[in-house]
This record gives structure tokens, sequence and C-alpha cells, in this order.
């Protein structure tokens, strides 16, 4: 089985009204797609990159699946200390490279796999079923346990959101129950409404605290390419030996010029870098047409990312 782009939701800052919508969480985790042809089990996140390694939970599908070949969709989290999920948590399993790693790993930072939806079964492709359709199948095939959860589908999508709002959590996904899923595919079909905001942005500096990075200046590209500056971002969920680990990498790439093409008081006494290392922020607000700063922001994980793809139409 060739790894497919699976369907995104495209951002609304209204949940949508109607019978036909279903309402889910949004969970704070990796997307990641299961395949199963009859015989061998692989895991792939949203860019086809592979991902069995580094879960080796769900390779006994049998123990969850009864379909005789398969492709699952869905979310992989992992829990913080508040019981809730964390996206720092789960990278510490999504971004290991070296497969040695995997068996400690996963002792320390457990997983489940939030499965939303099913795209192959038995042979055939059931992606031009209605999402209702396919739910029906999803529940006849799947069977949750501990490490493997059917997502529920609610239809109160305002409650669903204040729910979450209330939690903290990242928000909910609305999804048309009579729709069809498109591969690599991205619009009204599926509406993600959310909490808070968060974006990939590339790391162009930072600010010492007793020869430790305390905090990193982090930047978007335009579509000509230039590196503009959007926050001074603190410590988030990061424990102090990984700002330490942090450090180590980045004192090796400093520059004597600023990477940003604009100027901000933070920069006054921050050291600059190469921009080659990825992080997801959370923020509260994007003033971005006043200043172009994050509002509240703090990093939730390092990223396996491309800096050029962290890209922003300023216009």
């Amino acid at each position: 089985m060739e790894p497919i782009i699976p369907f995104e939701p495209v951002s609304r800052t209204s949940v949508p009204e109607g019978e036909q919508w279903i309402h889910q969480v949004k969970w704070d985790g990796v997307r990641i797609l299961t395949y199963y042809d009859g015989s061998e089990v692989r895991l792939f996140n949203r860019k086809r990159n592979e991902r069995t390694v580094n879960y080796p939970e769900l390779q006994d599908i049998r123990s969850y699946c009864s379909a005789e070949s398969v492709i699952l969709d869905g979310e992989m989290i992992a829990l913080g200390a508040n019981g809730k999920p964390s996206f720092h948590e789960v990278m510490k399993r999504d971004g290991i490279r070296r497969a040695e790693r995997v068996k400690t790993a996963a002792k320390l930072v457990p997983v489940a796999y939030m499965v939303f939806d099913v795209l192959y079964y038995n042979g055939a492709w059931v992606t031009e079923r209605t999402l209702k359709e396919r739910n029906e199948l999803l529940k006849s095939i799947l069977k949750p346990e501990r490490r493997v959860q059917l997502v529920p589908s609610f239809a109160d999508g305002e409650a669903l959101f204040r729910l979450m709002k209330e939690q903290g959590m990242e928000g909910i996904v609305s999804k048309n129950a009579n729709s069809s899923y498109a591969l690599n595919g991205k619009d009204e079909r599926w509406v993600k409404v959310k909490n808070y905001g968060d974006l990939l942005a590339v790391i162009g500096g930072f600010t010492l605290n007793a020869g430790i990075v305390n905090a990193v200046l982090v930047g978007v590209y335009d579509r000509q390419g230039r590196l503009y500056y959007i926050g001074h971002v603190g410590t988030g969920r990061m424990a102090r030996s990984e700002w330490a680990a942090l450090t180590d990498k980045l004192k090796p790439l400093l520059i004597g010029v600023k990477p940003f093409v604009n100027d901000h008081p933070d920069m006054k006494k921050a050291y600059f870098v190469e921009p080659r290392f990825v992080v997801k922020v959370k923020y509260t607000e994007w003033r971005w047409k006043e200043g172009r700063t994050l509002r509240q922001p703090s990093i939730q994980a390092f990223v396996d990312a491309d800096p050029a793809d962290c890209v922003f139409d300023f216009t």
C-alpha cells in the first residue's frame, strides 16, 4: 500500500450549525494513518513519513481491528502531567529516530491511537461512502482497548467547544456526516474551531540565563522567502534539561547578523543563529497586522520539519 496524504479540515472561528454536522474533540497529537495489507502493518504521518518503528503498540492489529486489510485514519496522543493530551509529550515518541530508543520511550511515554475514520476496507476504497457510513463501518471492525480508541461524535458542537475551552484543550473538528473523503483534500466538509492558535516557526535567535537558553526568537517566512520575527518564546512545557540540550544545538549556529527582516526590542540582548530548527508554538492571539507578534506564546515541541515550509502570507 502506498501512503496517501489525508484529508484536512479548514479553520473557522465559529461552529457550523445543522443536523448534518457531527462534532469531535480535536486531539493535541500527531496524525497517523495505519496501513494493513493482510500481512504487514505500517504507519505513516500526514506528510507520508514512516513512523512504524515509533509505535510498536499498533503492530498487533488483530487485537484491535477485524478487517482483512484496512487503512485507518487517526491521531496519536500522549497525556501530560495534567492528564490532558500534550503535543510536547507525544513528540517524545514521534521524534525518535533511533530504533534502540523506542523500547525505553514506550515505557516512559505511553500513547493512545484515537481513530476517527476508515479509508480502505477488505481490498476496496471506501472514501466515496458518506462519513456516516464510514463511521458505522469503523464501529463494526474496531475493537477499542487501552491503546486504541474510537473517537466519539457529538451532536451539540457549541456545547462540546465550550467544554474544550473550560478544559483548556485544543478545540473541536466539525464534520459533515453526508460527505465523502478526499485524498489530499482540504475543504469545508471538515471544519476545525480552535480554542487557541498554534503554528510552526523557525528559531532565528535566543536569549540566555546563566549560560543556558531561556527563550528563543522565532519567525515565519513570507512568500518571497523573507523571515519575519513574530515572537520571543519562553519555556512552555520544556524541562531545564531540554533547554540545556537546545543550548548545545544552537551555539554552533551563531551568526553575526539577524536573520529577520524586521526589528524588535526583544532583539537587544539576543544572539542570532542560522534558521535551522523548527518549533510548534502555541499562542492566544497573533497580532500580525499590528507588529506581527504573538501574544502569550509558548513552545509545545520541536518538530522535524523543513524551515522553508514555515510560510505565512502577510498580504
